[in-house]
């Protein structure tokens, strides 16, 4: 077995558990360097202790696992048989008592199914133990972290270069979503945000036909996947030229993303990352419209632990990866965020995102 699959092996013993049934598809990933997104059909990493690991895949998967998976032992199942029924065959005569399942990515309906195949007494959330496994990224994933943030930076740069005034909200969207697979990405880690004007004032706001205008605030937020890995990336330009105000919100949320960065080292909460970034956001009388959290970790998903929030008092360590994005959301004006990517070093912060934070006027 490989390190990964040790540790999963190793919690078992800890906790007690007979076996463990992963099946989110980043965490199979995560295991056995197996990739697909199974939709409505059934996928599995099945652990028992003391044997070993098996992959349980739809059978259209199966070619792919045999040729990508590190575990060899894999079974599947056809569209036309009821994959919980099959694996309860597969499981056999076996007794299970406690068993470690994802819950929070199990359905209801799942969740039944999956423990009346395998016939277990109770079940044991895995999410805090894996969340704990995967949160420290080591030196190969970092690198290729480094590759979708290069990979969006240049996305970022060919944007910047070809917006203008009078393109639509959608078609800057569209022309930076065909760069993502034009420099070899797996496409969008999510939803890619154009937002001009006062819709820059809006967190998770959606492009539109709106057409962008001088004068306005532009507000990109876009990453890509690159072998599984996410990248995760927003800045604010300015549209020709912009009011005093908007240059007052955007210093106040430079200043705040790099407080935030200052302040990061390891043994330090989470919390006070936050903090360093709200409190030079309120000095600068804007305290109301930081209504966000100031980060996230991210890796395989582009939403992992940690949440970067006032009241997360978990310390950081050497090797957590995270965002760093401090913003601004005035209703009806509009807003600024800045954000970075950073990993935790021995002695503070490596900031991995590269492209410029200085107000960067496009359009002209």
């Amino acid at each position: 077995m490989n390190e990964r699959l040790s540790r999963l092996y190793a919690l078992l013993e800890r906790e007690g558990l007979d076996a463990a049934f992963l099946t989110h598809p980043k965490s199979v990933y995560y295991f056995t360097g197996f990739y697909t997104n199974p939709h409505e059909r059934f996928l599995a990493l099945v652990c028992l202790r003391g044997e070993e690991p098996m992959l349980y895949v739809p059978a259209l998967d199966e070619e792919k696992a045999v040729q990508t998976s590190s575990v060899t032992r894999i079974a599947a199942h056809l569209d036309t048989e009821n994959p919980y029924t099959k694996l309860a065959g597969l499981l056999g005569e076996r007794r299970l008592g406690t068993v470690g399942l994802q819950e929070d990515h199990l359905s209801v309906k799942s969740f039944r199914a999956l423990m009346d195949a395998t016939g277990a007494q109770s079940a044991h959330s895995l999410e805090a133990e894996l969340a704990a496994m995967r949160v420290i990224k080591d030196a190969a994933e970092i690198a290729v972290v480094r590759r979708a943030i290069h990979c969006i930076e240049e996305v970022f740069r060919h944007a910047a270069a070809k917006v203008k005034p009078g393109m639509t909200e959608m078609e800057l969207t569209a022309e930076m979503e065909y760069q993502m697979r034009r420099l070899g990405s797996e496409g969008p880690s999510f939803e890619t945000m154009v937002l001009s004007g006062a819709k820059s004032g809006l967190p998770h706001g959606f492009p539109s036909g709106d057409a962008i205008r001088e004068g306005q605030l532009l507000l990109l937020d876009a990453g890509v996947f690159v072998d599984g890995y996410a990248s995760d990336l927003t800045r604010t330009f300015a549209v020709g030229e912009i009011g005093d105000e908007a240059k007052a919100v955007y210093d106040a949320v430079l200043q705040a993303n790099l407080a935030m960065i200052d302040a990061v080292r390891p043994g330090v909460s989470f919390g006070s990352l936050d903090r360093a970034a709200r409190s030079t956001i309120e000095g600068r009388g804007y305290g109301e419209f930081f209504i966000t959290r100031a980060g996230h970790g991210f890796g395989l998903e582009i939403h992992e632990y940690p949440s970067i929030h006032g009241g997360n008092e978990d310390l950081l360590q050497e090797g957590m990866l995270f965002t760093a994005e401090p913003g601004i959301y005035i209703p009806g004006f509009g807003g600024v965020r800045i954000e970075d990517n950073v990993v935790v070093t021995a002695d503070g912060a490596n900031v991995l995102t590269t492209f410029p934070k200085e107000l960067t006027v496009v359009g002209v």
